[in-house]
């Protein structure tokens, strides 16, 4: 996990400086930055308008007597997205979005109850539960 982290700090920024020299050469420097910007202005609305949604189908989740995991989930999607697309960059912006999209979040989601199974199972109350007997054979019982 540390050397994935690693790669990811040491690979990431040069992707990202990669891709903002070969853009750079194609439409020239402004038109670069202002994609930038332009990028983090709609990933924020986007991200608004989506972060609103989940809270309202938690709201209803709860309302109804469920545990809104799902929501939670998709919640932790959206603040990832939001850094990913506050952060410069192209490639940071493309993953950002495509964690904007539901059916890729529901391909994470689903990746991570594979991953996380029995954790998540447990979360969302359907743990295993193994039926069976027991005998007291503590020393010095008269029982």
């Amino acid at each position: 996990m540390a050397f994935a982290i690693l790669l990811a700090l040491i690979g990431v920024p040069l992707i990202e400086i990669a891709v903002f020299i070969e853009v750079g050469g194609w439409i020239g420097l402004w038109p670069t930055l202002a994609v930038i910007v332009l990028t983090a202005m709609t990933g924020t609305w986007l991200i608004r308008a989506q972060g609103l949604g989940v809270l309202r189908r938690a709201k209803q989740s709860i309302s109804e007597g469920a545990a809104p995991l799902r929501q939670l989930f998709d919640g932790v999607c959206l603040i990832v997205a939001g850094a990913l697309l506050l952060t410069p960059g192209f490639f940071t912006d493309a993953a950002g979005f495509l964690l904007l999209l539901p059916p890729f979040r529901d391909l994470v989601a689903g990746w991570t109850w594979r991953r996380w199974g029995s954790e998540a199972r447990a979360w969302r109350g359907e743990a295993r539960i193994i039926e069976g007997d027991y005998r007291d054979d503590t020393p010095g019982d008269s029982g």
